[in-house]
């Protein structure tokens, strides 16, 4: 007899992939003469595979609290938190909250907090705090008499305080995920992640581009928050009657190709198909389901 054995060939479905943006939450600016907040983390994961039917928890990091006091106490800046992407079975992506920015503490100024990207050192009669380190961004910026240095960025580091008596520029944020920030209406003009200014006794740093809040100056000068949903620092205050600003929060988006629907969501992302590309959009806690 004759066998035929007929050969049945399986085509192996491939596992459904995204591109996942996570940032992390800027760190707030300090008080008197304060450093500018860092940065919070900016992670780029590609083919990112999910598993069909699972949900993933998304974590969006808050921006940390801005510091406020007087001369006497060291108020520094509170680092962000940071934004996560969990499930059972996967391996939890991270990206951390920047570091908060120093204050001026009689005679002396208050180093930089580290975090993904350093905050700014305050300013300090004798001598000037030092910026903090990154982990992940950028570097801040040194204080000096009366004048706080800038936070780092996601693109540069912050910038040491020019004078006695004028603030540091916060570092600049980065632009590498500009397609991101144009497809989903986010960024500030394509950037993400700008370094808080520091504060000053005369004149203000600027915030770093990407939403960096501005330094404040003189006596009543507060610190302008760094804006929301792109991972800023906040600027350094001016002088004792008033505090820093506040962080920016992060967000998480996921690109998928072609149009694509996910099988549930919470949290109220927002969904934009353009440009042959998918994209949810998490400014808030919330959950995805594949």
């Amino acid at each position: 007899m004759l066998n035929i054995i007929s050969a049945i060939t399986q085509t192996q479905i491939p596992p459904f992939t995204v591109d996942l943006l996570t940032i992390g939450g800027g760190a707030g600016g300090g008080a008197v003469a304060g450093g500018g907040g860092g940065a919070g983390e900016l992670k780029f994961i590609s083919e990112t595979p999910l598993e069909s039917g699972k949900t993933y928890t998304i974590t969006i990091g808050g921006g940390g609290a801005a510091g406020s006091g007087d001369y006497l106490t060291p108020h520094q800046g509170t680092n962000g938190n940071s934004s996560t992407i969990t499930a059972t079975g996967f391996s939890t992506i991270t990206a951390s909250g920047g570091g908060g920015g120093g204050g001026y503490v009689n005679p002396t100024g208050t180093n930089g907090s580290s975090g993904a990207s350093g905050g700014g050192g305050g300013g300090g009669a004798s001598n000037g705090g030092t910026g903090g380190t990154q982990t992940a961004g950028f570097n801040g910026g040194d204080g000096k008499a009366a004048a706080g240095g800038g936070g780092g960025g996601g693109g540069a580091a912050g910038n040491n305080a020019p004078s006695n008596f004028n603030g540091g520029a916060g570092g600049a944020g980065s632009n590498t995920y500009s397609s991101y920030a144009t497809a989903t209406s986010t960024g500030v003009s394509g950037f993400y992640g700008g370094g808080g200014g520091g504060g000053a006794d005369s004149t203000s740093g600027a915030g770093g581009s990407g939403g960096g809040g501005a330094g404040g100056a003189g006596a009543g000068g507060g610190g302008i928050s760094g804006t929301a949903n792109t991972g800023s620092g906040g600027g350094g205050a001016g002088g004792t009657s008033a505090g820093g600003g506040n962080g920016g929060n992060g967000l998480i988006i996921l690109k998928a190709t072609g149009t694509y629907t996910a099988a549930g969501t919470t949290g109220s992302p927002t969904r934009v198909v353009t440009g042959g590309f998918t994209y949810y959009t998490f400014t808030g806690n919330g959950s995805i389901t594949i």
